[in-house]
């Protein structure tokens, strides 16, 4: 090894690692996203349910057992780990350039991340002070455009919300991010099952579980179909480095392969049951489910405004979000802090502002694009969805294939089998999916994204 391990921190537990590791899986992708695609699958939502859940157990779970190995394995940040396994494996030291690009993909999405849950910030807020006051779907659209045109505003709560990310990861290993996360997630999870309950109480539950699971074959559609695969990969903050980054402070006696059976099944029963309480709010008021990203900060104030108790489940829905995107962007920021402590031996609070820093800057710049920098266009693109479209539709899932290459085909068999450690039948069922069926699944998603939606333009 290149980097001496003996000093890193590890995780307390077993459980501690997977309660981490949910909490970056666990973001405004299971929650916000997920509602949203399945919102808008056009009469396919049992579809995209269906290809979504299959795809996690195809894609998300081999890649993420993947990218734990390496991290483990590796001992360090993930442009160390990569250099260290490839090192013992015989491999070029260039695939060391797979740990910057997940690191740097990370700090972009963090830089829009940030902005995006600055708004769910800004209504938590709202909720708590003065509750939640649209009575019709002119109103919701007129409150959320208000914000997205006032740039102090929207950069405020994007500050406010690095610096919480910031003062988590200043706090180290298990001080911050694992404290964290033992605090946040059963919070999280109290606060869904409470939101649930209610919606079954007050809305349409049955109709919003015939709405999820109802499978049409006549309607199924590749974009569709598409979304699934996607869908699955980007739930599991995968190709960022973070998983990477979280598997280095895991100790050698840890299975990965139980561990991350956990992780993907509280992901994904998670999106399920943010989608349950949400389309059950949604069709007990007789609101539109296909609203697309505007699902939650326009139409379910809708549904807040007229229910019983409004204001109490409308604070408690947007501080479940806020819960959400806290604990995935602690994820975000920790690879690269962690490479710079490691390389050079700075204090982890100095490194954590410093690096935050420059990524508020950009976020303070992505605020702007909706507003006063409007009409600055990259590609016919403003500087979010320029972020957002090259992170996620091209570093992510090419960083998530080489992973797939490099631990299937590079790093060697008997590394391989030391890490994992499954039986026999087990290993070889993993390690052929991770071979063959995610470089093809990843494949698929990329080119359909590049070349038959809409490309790069």
């Amino acid at each position: 090894m290149s980097q001496s391990t003996s000093s890193r921190s590890t995780w307390s537990s077993r459980w501690a690692f997977i309660l981490v590791t949910i909490g970056s899986a666990v973001g405004l992708g299971n929650i916000w996203k997920f509602s949203y695609l399945a919102g808008a699958s056009e009469g396919s939502v049992g579809v995209f349910v269906v290809v979504y859940l299959a795809c996690v157990v195809l894609i998300g779970l081999p890649l993420l057992m993947a990218e734990i190995l390496i991290g483990r394995r590796g001992r360090s940040n993930p442009v160390a780990a990569m250099l260290n396994t490839a090192r013992e494996s015989g491999n070029s030291s260039w695939w060391a350039l797979l740990g910057w690009v997940g690191i740097f993909g990370a700090l972009m999405i963090l830089s829009f991340y940030s902005v995006v849950s600055g708004w769910m910030v800004d209504y938590f807020w709202q909720s708590l002070v003065k509750g939640v006051q649209v009575g019709t779907p002119e109103e919701a659209k007129t409150a959320f455009e208000t914000m997205m045109a006032d740039p102090l505003r929207l950069s405020f709560w994007h500050t406010i919300f690095m610096i919480l990310t910031a003062g988590v990861i200043a706090r180290g290993v298990v001080g911050g991010i694992e404290t964290a996360n033992k605090i946040m997630l059963p919070l999280l999870f109290l606060i869904l099952v409470l939101l649930t309950l209610w919606g079954a109480w007050v809305g349409d539950m049955p109709a919003a579980l015939r709405f999820m699971f109802s499978l049409k074959t006549e309607a199924i559609k590749a974009g569709v179909v598409i979304d699934g695969m996607g869908h699955a990969f980007f739930s599991l903050s995968l190709g960022m480095g973070a998983i990477m980054a979280y598997g280095s402070y895991l100790d050698r006696e840890t299975n990965i392969g139980h561990t991350c059976v956990w992780i993907a099944a509280a992901g994904a029963f998670i999106g399920l049951l943010c989608g349950a309480a949400i389309f059950s709010l949604t069709f007990g008021y007789g609101l539109e489910p296909a609203a697309g990203p505007g699902l939650i900060l326009q139409t379910l104030p809708l549904a807040f405004t007229h229910m019983p108790g409004g204001r109490v489940f409308a604070t408690l829905f947007f501080l479940l979000v806020i819960f959400a995107a806290w604990t995935s962007s602690i994820s975000l920021l920790e690879p690269f802090v962690s490479w710079l402590t490691e390389r050079f031996g700075i204090r982890r609070a100095w490194v954590a502002w410093g690096t935050a820093l420059p990524v508020w800057l950009l976020g303070v710049a992505v605020c702007l694009s909706f507003n006063d920098w409007s009409e600055f266009r990259i590609f016919d693109r403003n500087l979010f969805d320029m972020l957002d479209h090259l992170a996620t539709r091209f570093m992510m899932p090419l960083s998530g294939l080489a992973v797939a290459i490099y631990v299937g085909w590079k790093l060697g068999r008997i590394i391989v089998t030391d890490e994992i450690r499954l039986k026999q039948r087990a290993f070889s069922l993993w390690f052929n999916v991770l071979r063959f069926v995610v470089p093809v699944g990843i494949t698929l998603v990329f080119l359909y994204e590049l070349v038959l939606r809409d490309g790069f333009k």
